[in-house]
């Protein structure tokens, strides 16, 4: 395989977080519609002190502050989505998901308008979507049909960031993906195996206990976490 074939996330899509979005909103919105009203009060794993209602109203308030545009001092802090949460908490479980709703279909064009500094909020919401598929029972966590806008979202956070670079070779996408610095200053790690769990590792979520199913060298699993 030769550099040229890398697939490299060079230059900002503006829309890329809005379709990530979107996609993500018709499937994971029916599924929350379908479910019983004790499946909210679900253990999720990934945030061990949050139930599935919990992420659901923390990923409602931090869209419905990107519509109102209400980012103040300290916003997006543990102690801020904590209060955040808890401004939901009289909330019933469908006004929550229909809020939910909302926030994923009006945000998109205004993080496109942004400038990128939103574009890792659009990304955490597909993670926490995954949080709550997993903590379900559901299939599709950190995976499905989103991947298509999830990768690209993801390589160019990472590029952004000066994140370590990393080359991929995904069992389950047709073309390897370069992530992270793309200096050329460092050589990159690499990782094989399935996309999922390429997700997990930069999101810092739980290996599923089948999760010794792919190969990483040149770096330490926590290196790659990018919500810390």
């Amino acid at each position: 395989m030769t550099s040229a074939a890398v697939r490299q996330v060079r230059d900002r899509d503006p829309e890329l977080p809005g379709r990530l979005l979107a996609e993500e909103r018709d499937a994971l919105i029916p599924l929350l519609r379908s479910r019983a009203e004790a499946d909210f009060a679900l253990p999720v794993a990934a945030c061990p002190e949050w139930t599935v209602r919990d992420v659901l109203a923390h990923c409602s308030a931090a869209l419905r502050r990107v519509v109102e545009n209400r980012f103040e001092e300290g916003v997006f802090s543990p102690e801020s989505n904590a209060r955040d949460i808890a401004e939901l908490a009289e909330w019933s479980h469908e006004r929550v998901v229909d809020e939910l709703e909302r926030g994923m279909t009006e945000a998109g064009p205004l993080i496109a308008r942004a400038g990128g500094w939103l574009d890792k909020l659009a990304l955490g919401e597909w993670v926490h979507a995954g949080d709550v598929r997993e903590a379900l029972g559901a299939p599709g966590a950190y995976a499905g049909a989103a991947l298509e806008y999830a990768l690209p979202l993801l390589a160019h956070v990472t590029r952004e960031a000066g994140h370590l670079p990393l080359h991929a070779d995904l069992d389950d996408v047709d073309e390897p993906l370069r992530l992270g610095d793309a200096s050329g200053q460092r050589p990159p790690a690499r990782y094989i195996g399935d996309a999922a769990t390429l997700v997990r590792l930069y999101a810092g979520r739980p290996l599923p206990d089948s999760g010794d199913g792919f190969e990483l060298a040149g770096v330490e699993k926590g290196e790659l976490n990018i919500f810390r």
